[in-house]
């Protein structure tokens, strides 16, 4: 529900930047000169003050530029107000990973977000951690063999849950820029003719076991 709501306050809240650029795009020439060059978050706090320091009528020649000032007042405090939102939601989910699975924490690549993300997945489906391979055709990085004559050749999956697979290939990307570990088989592939889209392939499929051995359910044995 977390993750539901951050989401949402995300999406609302680039629906709200675009629009207030939109609107700087269409302003009056010395508004849009004032506020250029300014980086959104001075951006943001410039235009929520135009509110309180808009001109005080709406009618004849000022009006347009009246209601220019309004909206981007209205829209800079919407933002701030989502910002708001998805930084204390971003805590909360933080918040519960820590409590609930902080060894995803420790694993290079693996931010708050990410790992929120692979706990929805996984408990939304507990019928697929059966088995490792089951985990990765869940979030579509099981190989799909399209082997023909004498050329070996393995697809993309298409399938599985799309949110866990991006998930997964955030991981990847991560650590092909910080981890040695992953540069140096990136390398290693390379040279072995693999292209890269190949080789993000194994990777991802690589931090799906990882994931699946760090967070799959603990099974009781038998009493004796």
């Amino acid at each position: 529900m977390y993750k539901l709501a951050k989401d949402s306050a995300v999406k609302a809240r680039t629906q709200a930047i675009n629009q207030l650029k939109a609107v700087l795009i269409r302003a009056d020439p010395q508004l849009r000169e004032e506020l250029a060059g300014l980086g959104n978050a001075e951006l943001f706090r410039t235009c929520a003050r135009l509110v309180d320091d808009s001109l005080n009528h709406e009618t004849g020649g000022g009006a347009v530029l009246h209601a220019a000032h309004v909206t981007l007042g209205l829209l800079a405090r919407r933002i701030r107000q989502l910002s708001d939102e998805v930084q204390d939601l971003e805590g909360r989910l933080t918040r519960l990973v820590e409590r609930h699975a902080p060894q995803l924490l420790e694993v290079v690549g693996i931010g708050p977000d990410t790992a929120v993300t692979l706990l929805i997945t996984i408990g939304d489906n507990p019928e697929r951690l059966g088995s490792e391979a089951s985990f990765a055709a869940l979030c579509g990085v099981s190989p799909v063999e399209r082997s023909s004559g004498s050329r070996q050749y393995r697809r993309l999956n298409r399938g599985g849950d799309r949110q866990a697979n991006a998930a997964l290939h955030r991981i990847v990307q991560t650590r092909l820029r910080v981890d040695p570990r992953t540069q140096e088989y990136y390398e290693r592939r390379s040279k072995e003719g693999k292209t890269r889209r190949e080789i993000v392939r194994s990777l991802k499929r690589y931090a799906a076991r990882e994931v699946f051995h760090l967070v799959r359910p603990v099974q009781l044995q038998p009493p004796s």
